[in-house]
C-alpha cells in the first residue's frame, strides 16, 4: 500500500483561499489521507491537483484544468457509471480509495452540496460484484500479539462481503502464518503489537486506529454485534483481533464519517450474525508450502491446462455457493472421524440416487449468490432485481426439498431441515416486486399493481391523464382544422401543442405561446397545464412512494438476514456433497475408510494427472503409521507423482470425499509437509537450496508423528558431499526422532543402504526399460531399490544436443569402468550396479585403499583430530562431516 496521500500541496498552501466546493474536498483529503479520494461532481468523480495528476497517469485519462475564483487546479474525472472497472485499476496499483459522495440533492441546498465518504475501497472489503471474484471468498485478516496470554497471537478473518467471520489463537507467529495460508487474504490489518512477517507477499498490510485495538473497545465493539465476547472467544487476544476488525471494516463502509448524514446503509454491518471461534486442531493443517506444491489451488505451471489442479477436478459445484464452501473444505480437511464419515455416507448417498442427484444439480443451477446478496441488501445498496434473484432462489428451495425426500444419511437429513423455504420472504418480494424492475429504484416502475392502494390510485391518475393528452391531439386537429397539429412533451417546458408558421391564423383564442422554434410554435391550454400538474404531480409521488415502499420492503428482507444465511450455508453443503458424488461417479473414485493406522491404498490414482494424461498407471501404497519410504528411480519415472497422489488421497479422505482408488484406508493425518520441487527467493537474497533448507527446517521442528511428510530430492542444491550427508541425517532424524508416516523421493542411491539398516524405513522404486530408441518408463511402483538414473536418456529425451548426449556418454562410461572391475565376480560377467555420481561409500573407499599391504600414516592433524572425536556423542551428519574434512586434509 502506498504512503499516506494526505491532503494536496497546492491547495494547503491556500487551504484559507478555497473556495467551498474544494474546500470541502481539501478537507476529505485530511481526514481520509492515507486514501486517494475521489470526489463526486454531477456524473463524474473527480480529482485535483496532485491525485489528478496520480489518478490521470494511472488510469491514462485526460488531466484538464479546474479553474475557479482563487486559480487553477489540475483536474482528472471518471463516470459514476463506469467506476468500479477505474477503482479496480487503482486497487491493483496500491491505493485506497474513499468514494466521495453527493448526499444531498443540488435542488435542495443553496450553497455546496453535502458530500461525505460513504465508502473507502480496499483489497480486502471489497462488496462491488464487479470487483468479486464469485467463487472465492475475499478476506481481510487482523492479527494481534498478546505478551500477557503466553506470547499468543489472535487471528481473526473477515469475509465482509458474505459475512463469513471466524476467530482462533495461535502460539507463535509461524502458525500464524500457517493460519493464515488457509484464507489466502487479500488484505491485513496489523495490531501495534504485530508484525507484518506472518502475511504472504500477495497480501496487502494495513495499519489502523491504535485505539480499535485496546482491549475495553473492541470487547466492547464485539459485544454490539454479537453479545458478550467472553461468550463467543477465548483470549484477549481473539477478542482485540475481532473489534479491531469490525472496527476497520465500519470504517471501510463508511463509517468512519460520523457528521455524513448517509442513512442505516453505511458504517454498521448489521449483516453479520456470526462470529465462528474455532481450533485449529480440528483440521489438517495446510499450509501455503503444501497448498503450492500439492496444486490444491493454483498450477505451479500451466502447459495449457489451468485448471489441472485440485479443485478444478472436484468443482462440480453449480452455484457460487457451493464453490465458495468446496474450496472451505479442501482448505480445512477434518480430523474428527464422526464428521468425516457424516460427509461420506452423504457422498455415498448421491451416488447411488442417481436420478435424485441429477436432479437436485440442476435445481441449485438456479441459485444465486444470496450470501453476498443479503449483505447488499442487509446494507441498503440491493435494487429491486437483487430481491427478485433472492426470490427466485427462494422459489427452488421447495423443490430442491422435494428431491431430498427420503434420504437415509443423518448429514442429509440435517440438511433438507435446514432448507427454509421463507414462505413469508418470498410472498413478500412477489406481492411488491415486479417481475422485470429496472435497475434504478428511484425512478418508478419497481412495486406490483395491487400491493399499495395509494400508489394504484396515483398511477391510476397518471395514465388517465396520459390517456386524455393521447385523445388531444385528434381532439384539437378536429377543433381547429390544422392537420399538422401535434402534442408533445418536453423535460424543460413539459407538454405543449405544436403548430407550423402557415397554420399560425388558425390558432384558437385559448391558445396561450410557451416556446417559438424556426418554423412553429408551441403552445399550451389552461386545460392542458392542470393535466400536466395533475400528471407531474401524481408521477413524482408516486415514484417517491414506489421509493418508499421499496425500501421498505428491502428492510423488511434485511431483518431476516440470518435465516437468509443459513438456508444459503445449507444450500452450499448440499451442492459441494452433490458435486463430490458426481466426481465419484464419473470418475470411479470409492469410499476410503477413514481412521485406524497408516495409508493403505490399492490402485491409487492422481486425481489430476490423470485427467491430463491419455493414460496413467495405479499404484499401490502400503505405508505404515511411522513407515517411512525412501523411494529411487530415473527421473520422469513417476516418484514425485507417487507422493503427491498419496498426499491428495490422504487429504479427500479427511475432507469427506471419495478417493481415485479402487480400495483406501487413511488414518488420520494432523499436517501434509512437503519439501518437493525447486524454487529461488532472489527478492529475498535466498537461493533455491537456502529455501529448500528452511522448509525442511520448519518441518523437521513442526511434524509429528501423526503427520505425513513429502520430501524430494532434499540436499540437490549442494555438493554431492554435502547433499548426501544431509540427506542421510535427515532421513535418520525423521526415523528416529518423529516418526512421521515419510515419503522420500531421492538421487542419493547410497541412501537406500540407510533405509535398509532402519527398523521402520522401506526401499521403493520405479523401473524403466532402456532401448534401442530411449527410455520407457513404466511409472510402477515396486519394492527395492533402482539401478539406474538413465540421466543421460532423459537429457536425450529433453531435446538436449547430440554432440553434447555422446560426450556425457565418453565421460559416464570412462567414470564407470574402474567401478565395473571392482564389482565383477571374478569371471567378467559382473554389471555395473550405479552410474557415475552414484557409486557407493565402499566403491570410493576402495578405490582410495592402497594395492600393496603397506599401512599408511596419517598426518599428526588428522591423527590429533580423531583422537579427540568422542564417537560415542557425534551424530550421523557430524560424522560425514568429519569423515569429509579429513579426507580434504589427507588430499592436500
Amino acid at each position: 500500500m502506498d504512503a499516506a496521500l494526505g491532503p494536496p500541496e497546492k491547495m494547503a498552501e491556500r487551504s484559507d483561499e478555497l473556495t467551498p466546493m474544494m474546500a470541502q474536498y481539501f478537507e476529505l483529503c485530511e481526514r481520509y489521507e492515507d486514501s486517494l479520494v475521489l470526489f463526486q461532481v454531477g456524473d463524474f468523480y473527480e480529482t485535483f491537483c496532485e491525485a489528478a495528476e496520480t489518478t490521470a497517469r494511472l488510469l491514462e485519462i485526460t488531466l484538464t484544468q479546474r479553474e475557479d475564483s482563487t486559480g487553477e487546479y489540475p483536474m482528472a474525472g471518471i463516470p459514476i457509471d463506469n467506476a468500479e472497472s477505474y477503482i479496480e485499476t487503482l486497487l491493483d496499483a496500491g491505493y485506497r480509495v474513499a468514494v466521495a459522495d453527493q448526499v444531498q440533492e443540488p435542488e435542495e441546498t443553496t450553497g455546496v452540496v453535502d458530500r461525505a465518504v460513504t465508502r473507502v475501497v480496499t483489497p480486502g472489503t471489497l462488496t462491488e460484484d464487479e470487483l468479486l471474484d464469485t467463487e472465492d471468498n475475499n478476506f481481510v485478516a487482523c492479527l494481534t500479539h498478546e505478551a500477557s496470554d503466553g506470547g499468543s497471537y489472535g487471528l481473526a478473518v473477515l469475509d465482509v462481503s458474505t459475512g463469513d467471520f471466524y476467530a482462533t489463537t495461535v502460539e507463535s507467529e509461524s502458525a500464524a502464518r500457517d493460519e493464515l495460508s488457509r484464507f489466502a487474504p487479500a488484505e491485513a490489518v496489523v495490531g501495534p503489537d504485530a508484525s507484518a512477517d506472518p502475511f504472504d507477499a500477495g497480501c496487502v498490510v494495513s495499519t489502523y486506529d491504535e485505539d480499535a485495538f485496546e482491549r475495553d473497545a473492541a470487547s466492547d465493539l464485539v459485544a454490539d454485534y454479537f453479545g458478550p465476547p467472553e461468550r463467543l472467544l477465548a483470549t484477549d487476544a481473539e477478542v482485540r483481533a475481532c473489534g479491531a476488525l469490525l472496527a476497520y471494516a465500519e470504517y471501510a463502509r463508511g463509517g468512519a464519517d460520523e457528521d455524513a448524514d448517509v442513512g442505516g446503509e453505511h458504517g454498521h454491518l448489521d449483516y453479520l450474525n456470526h462470529l465462528t471461534r474455532y481450533d485449529p486442531r480440528s483440521y489438517v493443517l495446510l499450509d501455503a508450502v503444501a497448498l503450492q506444491s500439492l496444486e490444491l489451488f493454483e498450477p505451479r505451471a500451466v502447459h495449457g491446462h489451468e485448471d489441472a489442479t485440485l479443485v478444478g477436478v472436484l468443482d462440480e459445484t453449480a452455484c457460487a455457493l457451493g464453490s465458495r464452501k468446496l474450496k472451505d473444505w479442501l482448505r480445512r480437511p477434518l480430523l474428527d472421524p464422526e464428521r468425516i464419515d457424516a460427509r461420506l455416507d452423504a457422498v455415498e448417498e448421491w451416488t447411488e440416487r442417481v436420478r435424485a442427484r441429477e436432479e437436485i444439480h440442476d435445481l441449485l443451477r438456479d441459485v444465486y449468490d444470496v450470501e453476498r446478496l443479503i449483505s447488499r441488501v442487509a446494507r441498503g445498496r440491493a435494487n429491486a432485481r437483487d430481491l427478485r434473484s433472492l426470490k427466485d432462489t427462494l422459489d427452488v428451495v421447495p423443490a430442491v426439498a422435494d428431491a431430498m425426500d427420503g434420504v437415509e444419511s443423518e448429514k442429509l437429513r440435517d440438511l433438507r431441515a435446514d432448507l427454509d423455504e421463507m414462505a413469508d420472504v418470498r410472498d413478500l418480494i412477489g406481492r411488491a416486486v415486479r417481475e422485470e424492475p429496472p435497475i434504478e429504484v428511484t425512478d418508478g416502475g419497481v412495486i406490483r399493481e395491487g400491493y399499495d392502494d395509494e400508489l394504484d390510485d396515483l398511477r391510476e391518475t397518471e395514465r388517465a391523464g396520459k390517456a386524455w393528452i393521447d385523445d388531444l391531439e385528434q381532439s384539437e386537429r378536429e377543433r381547429t382544422g390544422i392537420d399538422s397539429l401535434k402534442v408533445g412533451y418536453n423535460q424543460v417546458h413539459g407538454y405543449y401543442i405544436e403548430v407550423t408558421d402557415p397554420n399560425l391564423d388558425r390558432v384558437p383564442d385559448d391558445y396561450t405561446r410557451r416556446q417559438t422554434l424556426k418554423n412553429s410554435e408551441r403552445y399550451v391550454t389552461p386545460e392542458l397545464k392542470e393535466r400536466e400538474d395533475e400528471i407531474v404531480r401524481a408521477e413524482q409521488r408516486a415514484d417517491d412512494l414506489e421509493y418508499d415502499l421499496f425500501r421498505e420492503v428491502r428492510s423488511a428482507v434485511a431483518e431476516e438476514s440470518e435465516r437468509v444465511q443459513s438456508l444459503a450455508d445449507a444450500l452450499a453443503e448440499l451442492d459441494v456433497l452433490v458435486a463430490l458424488a458426481e466426481v465419484a461417479a464419473r470418475h470411479g473414485y470409492s469410499r476410503p475408510e477413514v481412521g485406524g493406522e497408516g495409508v493403505h491404498v490399492r490402485n491409487g490414482r492422481h486425481p489430476v494427472v490423470e485427467r491430463t494424461e491419455s493414460s496413467f498407471v495405479p499404484n499401490d501404497t502400503q505405508l505404515d503409521d511411522d513407515a517411512l519410504a525412501v523411494i529411487t528411480g530415473p527421473n520422469m519415472s513417476g516418484k514425485s507423482t507417487y507422493m503427491r497422489q498419496v498426499a491428495l488421497i490422504v487429504i479427500l479422505a479427511q475432507v469427506g470425499c471419495f478417493v481415485p482408488a479402487d480400495e483406501a484406508r487413511v488414518g488420520l493425518v494432523d499436517r501434509v509437509f512437503t519439501r518437493v520441487g525447486a524454487s529461488d527467493d532472489i527478492a529475498g537474497g535466498r537461493s533455491t537450496f537456502m529455501v529448500e533448507m528452511t522448509e525442511l527446517s520448519d518441518i523437521l521442528r513442526s511434524a509429528t508423528e501423526d503427520s505425513l511428510i513429502l520430501l524430494d530430492e532434499v540436499g540437490r542444491g549442494t555438493s554431492t558431499a554435502d547433499g548426501f550427508a544431509i540427506a542421510r541425517a535427515v532421513t535418520e532424524y525423521v526415523h528416529d526422532e518423529i516418526g512421521a508416516k515419510t515419503l522420500f523421493a531421492t538421487h542419493h542411491h547410497d541412501l537406500t543402504d540407510v533405509a535398509a539398516e532402519l527398523d521402520d524405513a522401506v526401499n521403493l522404486h520405479f523401473s524403466a526399460t532402456q532401448r534401442d530408441d530411449g527410455v520407457v518408463f513404466e511409472h510402477e511402483v515396486a519394492p527395492g531399490a533402482t539401478t539406474a538414473s538413465y540421466g543421460v536418456e532423459v537429457a536425450k529425451t529433453a531435446g538436449v544436443p547430440e554432440r553434447v548426449i555422446r560426450r556425457s556418454r565418453e565421460l559416464l562410461d570412462a567414470e564407470e569402468k574402474p567401478a565395473d572391475r571392482d564389482r565383477s565376480d571374478g569371471d567378467g560377467s559382473g554389471e555395473a550396479g550405479a552410474t557415475a555420481g552414484e557409486r557407493t561409500a565402499d566403491d570410493a573407499a576402495r578405490d582410495e585403499t592402497p594395492t600393496d599391504d603397506a599401512t599408511a600414516e596419517l598426518p599428526a592433524a588428522v591423527a590429533d583430530e580423531l583422537r579427540r572425536t568422542s564417537v560415542a556423542d557425534t551424530t550421523p551428519l557430524e560424522a560425514l562431516q568429519l569423515l569429509d574434512r579429513l579426507k580434504r586434509r589427507l588430499d592436500e
